[in-house]
């Protein structure tokens, strides 16, 4: 039995809305199809096609038709009629069609900056659910501007359902993701919410020369720095609001000053277990949802981070703490930053090393220095086999760490 969506919850009936999740969808699936390998720019016009513009073969076409109806969750949209027609157009009409038909789940996928990605699946009434706490933080917005991609959770929940909750015409929502910092600060007007992440809030603060009055920001996706907070503030963002969660458990608290507790969203609660949350559902069911950091409770309904939960990989058998092992190689002199993570089946099954030297430091003196010093401090499969260097850590536009291709 198809269910009958409230026209005001049919996002996907706003085309341009539709083809900007469509299209950021796609554009991620390529990209992990192809790492390394140079996007087309977004956004793309309806013609676009998708095999002569962005020569997707046919195997490719599969995949990302396949990962539009999981995404989705819109079940079958017919694959052989889109893989018929590679047109943009033809794509969203099968993409509408299958969110007409019904759709209660979403699925988005984590950055992987822990393991590989994976994709979690939320229910779309729990999306709502959720927007309509958003909506309350952000009374008197006129527009959303929008600097992430729409078809993670947050851009998703800030730029696809948000505007709706708030009672704004789709067209009020802004995306400024080909924006400079400055450009982007001289676009605003009195009433627009920007939604942002960490190190876009950190270059617009030194550029925003004039922000308007009544100007709100918000950042999630990964952990802001007090000293970002600040400086937005101090450049005449009337609210930085942050918002803690992730792609596994969406939205979980917000606060809009450093210097405060987060603000539990009013649906969670601390579980019996530490490492878990219970979420009150609005069919009045609840469910747990383990977290991705250790939680510091100064009330019931308040917390802070407290670092992240350790995930162990296993190399040889053995449990090994990628975290850890990026901590030891932090200490040496030498080393600014460094990311550790498992390597990807393709690479081997030992760890990889992502380092940024500090100063002036030569590669290959750093190279020989760091095989010593892990030497003498991590045993044989804590040891990184593969090597990387570069001026900073491999980010995602979200901020987030991101994996990185061997000896790139």
């Amino acid at each position: 039995m198809t269910v009958m969506t409230p026209p005001e919850r049919r996002w996907w009936a706003h085309r341009p809305t539709l083809s900007r999740v469509l299209s950021d969808l796609l554009a991620g699936e390529l990209a992990l199809m192809r790492p390394g390998v140079a996007r087309r720019p977004l956004p793309w016009p309806p013609e676009l096609d998708l095999m002569a513009d962005l020569g997707a073969d046919s195997l490719e076409l599969l995949g990302l038709a396949t990962a539009m109806e999981q995404v989705l969750g819109i079940g079958c949209i017919g694959v052989e009629r889109v893989l018929a027609n590679p047109h943009l157009d033809a794509w969203l009409d099968a993409a509408a069609s299958g969110l007409e038909q019904g759709s209660d789940a979403m699925r988005f996928r984590t950055s992987g900056s822990s393991g590989a990605p994976k994709a979690c699946s939320h229910l779309l009434h729990e999306l709502w659910q959720e927007t309509g706490v958003l909506a309350g933080l952000f009374p008197g917005t006129r527009r959303i501007a929008g600097l992430v991609p729409s078809h993670h959770i947050y851009g998703f929940l800030f730029t696809v359902l948000l505007p709706r909750a708030l009672g704004l015409d789709p067209d009020a929502v802004l995306d400024l993701r080909g924006a400079s910092p400055g450009a982007v600060a001289r676009a605003l007007q009195p009433g627009d919410l920007v939604v942002g992440f960490p190190d876009f809030w950190r270059a617009f603060a030194p550029v925003a020369d004039a922000v308007p009055a009544g100007v709100v920001g918000v950042t999630s996706s990964a952990p802001c720095p007090d000293e970002v907070a600040r400086a937005v503030a101090a450049a005449g963002v009337a609210r930085l609001v942050q918002v803690y969660g992730s792609s596994e458990t969406a939205g979980v608290g917000w606060r809009d000053r450093p210097d405060q507790d987060y603000q539990l969203f009013p649906y969670w609660e601390a579980g019996a277990d530490s490492a878990i949350l219970t979420r009150a559902r609005a069919d009045g069911s609840r469910a747990d949802y383990p977290l991705q950091d250790k939680l510091a409770w100064s009330a019931p309904d308040r917390f802070r981070p407290a670092g992240r939960i350790d995930h162990a990989v296993q190399v040889g058998g053995i449990n090994v703490f990628p975290a850890y092992v990026a901590d030891v190689l932090r200490m040496h002199p030498m080393v600014e930053d460094a990311a550790v993570r498992l390597m990807r089946p393709d690479e081997g099954q030992r760890l990889k090393a992502f380092v940024v030297p500090r100063g002036e430091a030569e590669t290959a003196t750093l190279r020989a220095e760091l095989d010593a010093w892990i030497a003498e401090r991590l045993s044989t499969p804590e040891r990184p086999a593969a090597w990387s260097f570069g001026p900073a850590l491999p980010r995602q536009s979200s901020g987030k760490l991101s994996d990185w291709i061997i000896d790139a």
